[in-house]
């Protein structure tokens, strides 16, 4: 009687198991239907960035604080002097306060990847981790160049207001080289946002270092007389301040192209060559 109630638990165990071993010789050895023949098209990659920087809490209230300071410059434009001011006075207030903010929408594009551990579910997605930073790259651009005609057209409108309830007298005038450089002034300053996004992949690091360091960088340049000429070529943040005069001589292009490299293309190819590289957890 005990040799049989210790065995027949075996045996139960036994049959369960072999009853077990039909079910997993039936299963499949892969899923049925047709395979996929190519990768994540690049237009989707954007179309999801886009979303990203979007449609979430932090892109919306970082596009809503741009949209209130902008206003706020208008209207104080509008009340002083009887609003009488040209033009690319009025440009210029839409397009700084965008291109002082619109950067961290840039770097959150980036970071949030790993702040918020998502990149393990992007990067399954798209394993090729360039062409996802160049989704974040183009989608960022795309956000900048309707922030540039909302901010035309935000001045435009001001600018009339003005001319219509107070009798302004602003100019209509301006260079076609000066809204270029308010374009370009606003697009740099966002890949350069994207480029230590990259860069730290951490949401606090990057901010600070992409406003403190240029802010060093400048004041030294003017308290330090040894590094005046040095910072007429390095200090991105004056060699973009002719961009809003309409002109630029050839001296003055090749000190933006040489800022402009140290301080946005550089960042942005390291940045993409340890995005590449890092551990996705």
């Amino acid at each position: 009687m005990s040799t049989q109630s210790t065995t027949a638990p075996h045996q139960n165990v036994s049959a369960k198991a072999e009853s077990a071993l039909p079910t997993v010789a039936r299963m499949p050895s892969r899923l049925a239907g047709a395979r996929p023949t190519s990768g994540v098209p690049f237009a989707r990659l954007v179309r999801v960035e886009l979303r990203k920087q979007l449609d979430t809490r932090a892109g919306q209230w970082l596009v809503g604080a741009i949209g209130l300071v902008v206003v706020a410059a208008l209207v104080i434009m509008f009340l002083t002097d009887g609003g009488d001011h040209p033009f690319g006075d009025y440009l210029q207030a839409t397009a700084m306060p965008t291109a002082i903010i619109l950067p961290v929408v840039g770097i959150l594009a980036v970071t949030s990847e790993w702040s918020q551990r998502t990149g393990l579910v992007t990067f399954a997605l798209e394993p090729r981790r360039a062409r996802v930073a160049w989704a974040k790259l183009v989608s960022s651009l795309l956000i900048g160049v309707a922030a540039v005609v909302l901010s035309l057209a935000l001045a435009a409108l001001a600018h009339q207001a003005a001319i219509t309830l107070r009798g302004a007298d602003g100019s209509w005038s301006i260079e076609g080289l000066a809204v270029v450089g308010a374009a370009l002034y606003v697009l740099l300053g966002l890949v350069q946002g994207v480029a230590f996004g990259m860069l730290f992949r951490n949401t606090p690091a990057a901010i600070v270092t992409y406003f403190v360091l240029p802010t060093v960088w400048t004041i030294l340049g003017a308290l330090i007389s040894w590094l005046e000429k040095p910072a007429q070529w390095l200090d991105l943040s004056r060699t973009m301040q002719p961009l809003f005069g309409g002109s630029l001589t050839g001296e003055q292009w090749a000190q933006l192209g040489t800022s402009a490299a140290v301080w946005v293309a550089l960042p942005l190819a390291v940045g993409i060559w340890r995005l590449t590289r890092a551990e996705v957890k």
